[in-house]
């Protein structure tokens, strides 16, 4: 089933979700994951693209996504404020900067953001485009028309909006908003000119194949950014007792992920970190992305260390210069 699969793609067509499943159900772990880093390599190259993000609002959501430690309605004291502040933002984007990551995003907690507060998002934009190169996207909940144009006017070129679950599974782990409300989001941020990211998080009590539904919406919708987070369960949230999912379950789902989005970049999010060393067998499955540095309310490997085993799996990485920016 795997050459059967290769085959398909490398002709210029696309698996469907038959097909898949039989991938899924028959190909032994260490033969798949192999050949969908040999097509992460044939689409991508050798090169790895990097992202980070900044919380730049912390807390006090409106919404009852049940895996979240930012939401108001679990206790999981959390340090909450309304907007980071300067300075904290303009250290962790120097940083990046030095290190050669590609993009940065801020990111807010709440169901959206008003134009209001956008405002100030949009000081800290300029503060950041004037001391560094880094490439800016967002992370700022539903969007209008207005919204999505002010932060074009940001200099912002991608946005990001996760799905975080298949059409199916949703309503299991949100019920303040829709599917279709981040679906709408996503179509409103392309319309206003802006790149799309998103992707989910695994192992909430998804099916194999509710997984795979989602890699397959995410193909439908042409996103070519798919971040795909690993649940970390946090005390005080409905998921706070889950069996984590298992490093075999999760390298079968990148590899899969591959198989159905060839084109996209496969990015390594939150939750890794839980697998030790063995996370950076991830990126030998068919991711070629990540984010590096902090999350949002737990952890991230440190930038000097990923940068140092994705050279040891053969990616291109950008030369370790921290510190420049501070010495120009």
């Amino acid at each position: 089933m795997i050459k059967k699969c290769l085959t398909i793609i490398r002709e210029g067509g696309e698996v469907d979700f038959d097909q898949a499943i039989l991938l899924a159900q028959q190909a032994d772990l260490e033969p798949l994951i192999a050949a969908a880093s040999e097509l992460g390599r044939e689409f991508h190259g050798p090169g790895f693209d990097l992202c980070s993000i900044i919380n730049a609002r912390s807390g006090k959501c409106s919404e009852d996504c049940s895996y979240c430690a930012q939401s108001s309605h679990y206790n999981t004291n959390i340090l909450t404020y309304d907007l980071v502040d300067s300075g904290t933002a303009m250290v962790q984007a120097v940083a990046n900067d030095d290190y050669g990551v590609k993009r940065l995003s801020l990111v807010t907690a709440g169901r959206s953001i008003t134009v209001s507060q956008l405002d100030s998002m949009g000081t800290l934009y300029a503060e950041m485009a004037e001391r560094t190169g880094l490439l800016f996207c967002a992370s700022m909940g539903l969007l209008t028309r207005e919204k999505a144009e002010i932060l074009v006017s940001f200099g912002v070129r991608r946005y990001h909006c996760n799905l975080e679950a298949c059409k199916d599974y949703f309503p299991s782990i949100c019920t303040t908003h829709t599917w279709q409300d981040k679906v709408k989001t996503l179509g409103i941020a392309k319309a206003a000119g802006m790149d799309l990211c998103s992707g989910g998080i695994i192992g909430m009590g998804e099916t194999l194949e509710q997984r795979l539904q989602l890699a397959f919406e995410l193909r439908d919708l042409e996103i070519l950014s798919i971040p795909i987070n690993i649940l970390t369960p946090i005390a005080a949230t409905p998921l706070e007792g889950i069996k984590p999912i298992a490093l075999e379950d999760v390298l079968r789902c990148v590899a899969l992920f591959r198989f159905i989005n060839p084109r996209a970049v496969i990015r390594i999010a939150g939750g890794r970190d839980r697998f030790g060393d063995d996370q950076y067998q991830l990126f030998s499955s068919g991711a070629n992305g990540a984010i590096v540095g902090d999350y949002l309310t737990t952890g991230g490997a440190g930038v000097v260390r990923d940068l140092t085993e994705l050279s040891r799996l053969g990616f291109e990485v950008p030369k370790q210069n921290p510190g420049s920016s501070d010495d120009s």
